[in-house]
């Protein structure tokens, strides 16, 4: 497969984090949770990137990591032809952290033995520290017991020379292994989910205390190495191209247009595609935000008929996104011939969509569903991607939206996904339905506005549910719809709890919505975690 972080021309490698800070290179093995171990070292400011397990060594090389981490992966160290990280590794004389599947990897390549013949672990474990080892030192003294998040079939059963057994759980005896000369290290959890609580310190002490790493990455730093990039790929000036850009209303593109329009200035024309599927009131905010206040060249494109025509009776889901996505890049394609010049389109792509829709490594991960803005466009466009947030999560967003200076209206808000209410419409999408929703989902944030609960909360909206149900209203009998209100808490995206509402506040709601929403007799509250559900119900 083509490897994203590969360098081009248009991006040269001194113009790149890795040249600029220490930085941590992670294998990827196709693990639905690689890009968390992203998330956590960025946390501790440590740049780092994810490549594919079987990436070139000579970039590795080239790339002069500080220290490498071997992702988790589904695949069984005990299989023929399952993944191995490149024998470079182990030579180039830096730390490795194997992690999971990467654990094992490590130990069966270094002579050791992996078997599936012992306990599998699934859940939450007590991880005993056995003996000491630098990545656990000033962490987790030896003798003390720590919750750790364990997802494994195979375990190591034999160790490679030089290691030595540093902690163990019940289904796992070389739960981590440590060889301190070469420091070399394997955990058979997972530090960098949340289930493991004190996971970010553990990973930190690998970067910062093992590695040495000076963790002085940060997000000012981002934003003037993305301008230094977007500059030398699109060209600035005359002999620079023109960008497009869609505007969605949500925080990626909001963001993405900014830092754009930062370092191309007026080469950015941001492209405005009411789909009909938009929040109530959100098409005259983004106008009056980017074309009044930044006065960034906008035009506000109204194809509300169009999407809405062609989902017509679509009730699959992927589907509708599909159709979404299509009709959203012939919107573009239309506006990109009457823009002289036009020579690359930009999006707010985020690491989560990425992830979600197909493995880093091209393996056996599995896609989950598929988003309008992953994939590149069709070759008749002639147009080239410009993805300035790609290797960024949301919360890392925010903090660069604040960076740039954009209003917290805007950087404070919720994730709006790009197929819009369109998925929040379980069923057949129309425009009545989409009426009912936008009132019923403008009461739900209200009240949450109400109760100072919305910086709290990831991500809440409204949802309108394929089925009716019998209702009395007054003295007569309604079958109305069911509207279900979803609210999680979460720090990337790719894992969520539900929202612990007070019972008042939800009855309030309620209340409002079928008092005031014709069309909706009963509200029902989702308390579904991810995972094993999506945020989104489509």
């Amino acid at each position: 497969m083509t490897d994203p972080h590969a360098a081009s021309p248009a991006t040269p490698e001194a113009l790149s984090p890795a040249a600029r800070h220490d930085h941590v290179l992670i294998l990827d093995f196709g693990s639905q949770v690689t890009q968390l171990i992203a998330r956590r070292l960025r946390e501790s400011g440590v740049y780092c990137e994810i490549w594919p397990f079987n990436a070139d060594p000579a970039r590795i090389r080239a790339f002069a990591p500080r220290a490498v981490i071997l992702s988790g992966g589904p695949a069984s160290v005990t299989a023929p032809d399952s993944p191995r990280a490149p024998d470079l590794v182990f030579d180039l004389g830096v730390p490795v952290l194997g992690i999971c599947y990467g654990q094992q990897a490590m130990a069966e390549q270094l002579g050791g033995r992996v078997a599936g013949e012992g306990v599998r672990e699934f859940g939450r474990a007590d991880l005993e520290i056995t003996d000491g080892c630098a990545l656990f030192e000033g962490v987790w003294p030896r003798g003390t017991t720590h919750q750790v998040w364990m997802s494994h079939g195979d375990s190591v059963t034999a160790l490679p020379p030089g290691f030595k057994v540093a902690a163990a759980s019940p289904g796992a005896p070389f739960a981590a292994i440590a060889d301190d000369d070469r420091r070399f290290y394997g955990l058979q959890f997972h530090p960098e989910v949340v289930h493991t609580p004190d996971g970010a310190s553990l990973l930190r002490s690998f970067t910062h205390h093992v590695a040495g790493c000076a963790g002085d990455w940060t997000m000012a730093a981002f934003r003037e190495e993305a301008i230094a990039r977007i500059r030398a790929q699109v060209g600035v000036g005359a002999d620079g191209g023109r960008v497009i850009l869609g505007l969605s209303g949500g925080v990626d593109s909001a963001v993405a247009a900014v830092l754009l329009h930062e370092a191309i200035r007026d080469q950015l024309t941001c492209i405005f595609v009411d789909t009909g599927l938009l929040r109530a009131g959100e098409a005259q905010q983004v106008v009056e935000l980017f074309r009044g206040h930044y006065n960034v060249p906008l035009l506000h494109v109204d194809a509300g008929d169009r999407f809405l025509a062609r989902l017509e009776g679509v009730e699959d889901p992927e589907r509708k996104r599909k159709i979404i996505g299509g009709t959203f890049i012939e919107v573009f394609e239309e506006q990109a011939n009457r823009i002289e010049g036009a020579r690359f389109l930009a999006q707010g792509t985020l690491y989560p969509d990425v992830i979600e829709s197909v493995s880093v490594t091209g393996g056996p991960s599995v896609t989950i569903k598929s988003h309008h803005n992953v994939g590149g466009l069709p070759e008749r466009m002639r147009l080239e991607l410009v993805e300035p947030l790609r290797e960024l999560f949301k919360d890392e967003v925010r903090v660069l939206g604040r960076t740039l200076g954009l209003p917290e209206a805007f950087v404070g808000r919720h994730p709006f996904p790009g197929p819009g209410l369109a998925i929040r419409i379980p069923g057949a999408v129309t425009p009545e339905k989409l009426e009912i929703l936008r009132k019923a989902d403008a009461i739900y944030l209200e009240e949450i506005r109400k109760a100072g609960l919305y910086d709290t909360i990831w991500q809440a909206f409204a949802v309108l549910l394929p089925v009716r149900s019998v209702g009395v209203m007054g003295d007569s009998r309604s079958y109305e719809h069911v509207c279900a209100l979803r609210a999680v808490t979460s720090t990337d995206g790719m894992t969520a709890d539900y929202f612990p509402f007070p019972h008042d506040m939800l009855g309030r709601t309620a209340a409002r919505i079928i008092n005031e929403v014709r069309g909706i007799n009963r509200v029902v509250y989702d308390v579904t975690s991810k995972p094993p559900g999506t945020i989104e119900w489509e």
